[in-house]
């Protein structure tokens, strides 16, 4: 057998500097796969993915938001808008980006709530490739007809579509959308029966809506504001728990003739899975210091959106009851994309 030869004492030196300059490579690698600590964060730009086109409700909030919150994180908050499939192309983009806190996302009732009923198969899990962030929004919703829909009030409007089953139409920004679904629920709870008209984006909905080309249909206030102020849509209910300041004459619909009726468009901010919890914890705190800011919140109220703060724990408890919520109803209705 080969006996091993000692190290003679004048190889000794370049034998443990050999050891160390590994010693000192293994450190910088493991230190390079290790997230940086909440002390450390931030140290580059972050990037705040907006699943929906620039210049609408959803890309204000973000951009509100990111201007607010940079100059307590010392660091540029960057939009990266990636609109497309009912915000499945921005949801699987951070699913499957390092989890490091560098990239972020902002998920909503269709992210978060209904997709995981709407699609057989996404390229995200919802509840395993996310860490939730905090809520920041909601969009209330108000139900909206056409000037000639015979109907002036909620009651005459369940009435009238009660006498002529399948003969009123209702538009939507798409089927599963938020406005889809509370119209849903809202035939439920007061038995009627009208026809959907599924629209690609709100944009032609409402154009098609002010044409009298669809009688109804559920619009967020951010949206409808400016024409139920001018005439062109007629308000007859708003899907909140109390009358909203913009539409002080509006009556809830729950008191207008469907208790406890309640619809949201929300949307809050999510992290990769994996994201170190004291990096989630400080961007939570400075989302919620800025949603408390007199100035974020007059700039929200003023395109139709209530700012809404919450911890972590809060808002994936929220979420998680909204998707079971909205995925008895589409299941029951049998509504699909696929």
């Amino acid at each position: 057998m080969r006996r091993l030869r000692p190290v003679s004492r004048s190889a000794l030196p370049r034998a443990l500097a050999a050891l160390a300059a590994a010693g000192t490579l293994f450190t910088a690698m493991i230190a390079a796969s290790t997230p940086a600590s909440a002390a450390d964060w931030p140290a580059q730009p972050i990037r705040w993915v907006v699943p929906y086109p620039a210049g609408g409700g959803t890309d204000v909030v973000a951009r509100t938001l990111g201007q607010a919150i940079s100059p307590a994180l010392g660091q540029q908050i960057v939009i990266d808008n990636r609109p497309g499939a009912a915000t499945i192309v921005g949801a699987d983009a951070v699913a499957h980006a390092k989890p490091d806190g560098y990239t972020v996302l902002t998920a909503d009732t269709a992210t978060l709530a209904a997709n995981p009923s709407l699609y057989k198969k996404l390229p995200y899990n919802a509840d395993k490739d996310f860490v939730h962030v905090g809520m920041v929004a909601r969009f209330p919703l108000i139900l909206v007809a056409t000037p000639n829909f015979p109907a002036r009030t909620l009651k005459e409007a369940i009435e009238y579509a009660q006498k002529n089953p399948g003969k009123v139409n209702f538009a939507s920004p798409g089927a599963g959308s938020p406005h889809h679904l509370a119209m849903e629920l809202f035939m439920d709870q007061t038995r009627i029966k009208m026809t959907h008209v599924p629209y690609k984006g709100a944009a032609p909905a409402v154009q098609d809506l002010l044409a009298g080309q669809v009688e109804l249909m559920f619009l967020d206030l951010a949206a409808g504001q400016q024409n139920v102020a001018a005439g062109k849509l007629r308000a007859l209910g708003v899907a909140t728990p109390r009358r909203l300041t913009a539409l002080p004459n509006v009556p809830t619909v729950s008191e207008a003739g469907v208790p406890g009726f309640e619809a949201y468009a929300w949307q809050g901010v999510v992290a990769p899975a994996g994201t170190p919890k004291p990096i989630v914890t400080r961007l939570n705190a400075e989302l919620v210091k800025a949603l408390k800011s007199p100035d974020v919140q007059k700039r929200l109220e003023g395109v139709g959106v209530e700012a809404v703060s919450s911890s972590p724990e809060e808002f994936a408890s929220y979420a998680h009851a909204e998707a079971e919520r909205w995925g008895k109803l589409i299941k029951a209705k049998g509504i699909t994309v696929d």
